[in-house]
């Protein structure tokens, strides 16, 4: 990083020897700042920590070798330039960039691959779940019932998709609104969590949900605007199992435990008047920019990763099992000329 955009990265004691533990690596992003940031080890079990920049950077959606993403008007897939067992400068994941869909500016939030190995992503700015086309902007998949037409206006701020099955199974929504930027008026009771495909409310009366996910036979999902990881109970309600000091979005699971990022609160309408502020002036905390590793079993942060300076805010946040120590290749040097590889 330049001396004018510094960043620290600090993280608790044990990290390191968890993510040792648990044989994985992470990835996250932040639109705010522009990155996209791989964490792993060191050969001296240090935290590894290798950035690429792009554009808006958000939804991460990661398969053995392969590693999706979503930017300001791209849809990006990475792939594993490596053989099993080969390193590349200490390296023993190469992610690199071989197939971009030009979406236009959506607004992608949440991504995911179906059984059929077909991208779904959130498409924020026209209300709807929608995956990729070699011709067109998006292809319409879903939309919830109470959107009347699609039209590039962000009327309820649809963010969040659950998979389950292979196949979108559950989506959040700030509110249930069907006007232009309408979510806004809503954000601290409005927010909803809707079946897929039917449409059935599954869940009311929340504040700014965000990245439902499906493990171990639970719906969980972060509460943005109150700060907390809980799940849906049988009878549609939120039971809150962990404060995090900060806006939550991104939440993956490494058996019994949540991986969260967490963001810092701007100072703008969007994030004012929210319960997460008044619990934070409770116990005499400041939002944070980070991850949050949560033992599920007694909903304790055990873990945790700080950023400051530069990020500000995350959005996502992946596991990359099996990865020791990933990097990935942009578009700034000549090593992406260099890399070839040839197919069988």
């Amino acid at each position: 990083m330049s001396a004018a955009a510094p960043l620290t990265i600090t993280g608790s004691r044990q990290l390191p020897s968890w993510m040792a533990e648990h044989n994985l690596s992470l990835a996250c992003t932040t639109y705010q700042a522009g990155k996209l940031f791989l964490l792993g080890l060191q050969p001296d079990g240090r935290l590894s920590v290798f950035e690429r920049t792009f554009n808006r950077c958000m939804g991460l959606c990661a398969t053995d070798q392969t590693l999706w993403m979503s930017s300001l008007y791209q849809l990006w897939r990475f792939e594993n330039a490596l053989p099993s067992g080969r390193v590349h400068q200490g390296y023993d994941r190469l992610y690199v960039p071989r197939l971009s869909y030009i979406t236009g500016d959506l607004d992608v939030h949440d991504i995911g691959l179906d059984s059929d190995g077909r991208l779904i992503f959130v498409n924020t700015l026209f209300s709807c779940l929608a995956t990729t086309s070699e011709t067109h902007s998006f292809v319409p998949v879903w939309q919830p019932p109470f959107i009347s037409r699609l039209a590039a206006e962000d009327r309820c701020h649809l963010n969040g998709m659950a998979m389950k099955d292979g196949k979108p199974a559950a989506v959040t929504a700030v509110s249930r609104s069907d006007v232009a930027d309408g979510w806004r008026d809503f954000r601290r009771g409005g927010g909803v969590v809707l079946s897929v495909p039917s449409g059935d409310v599954l869940a009311a009366g929340l504040s700014m949900p965000h990245s439902p996910r499906y493990h171990n036979g639970r719906l969980w999902l972060l509460e943005a605007g109150s700060g907390h990881l809980g799940f849906i109970d049988n009878n549609g309600n939120f039971e809150r199992v962990t404060f995090l000091p900060g806006f939550a979005r991104g939440l993956t699971f490494v058996g019994d435990y949540a991986l969260i990022g967490v963001s810092g609160l701007r100072r703008d309408r969007t994030f004012g008047d929210l319960e997460l502020g008044e619990r934070l002036a409770e116990k005499q905390a400041t939002a944070r920019c980070g991850l949050q590793i949560v033992d599920l079993r007694t909903g304790d942060v055990v873990h945790w990763l700080r950023f400051e300076g530069l990020v500000k805010e995350l959005y996502d946040v992946a596991v990359l099992p099996g990865v020791t120590r990933p990097m990935a290749l942009g578009f700034k040097t000549d090593e992406i000329r260099r890399t070839i590889t040839i197919g069988e």
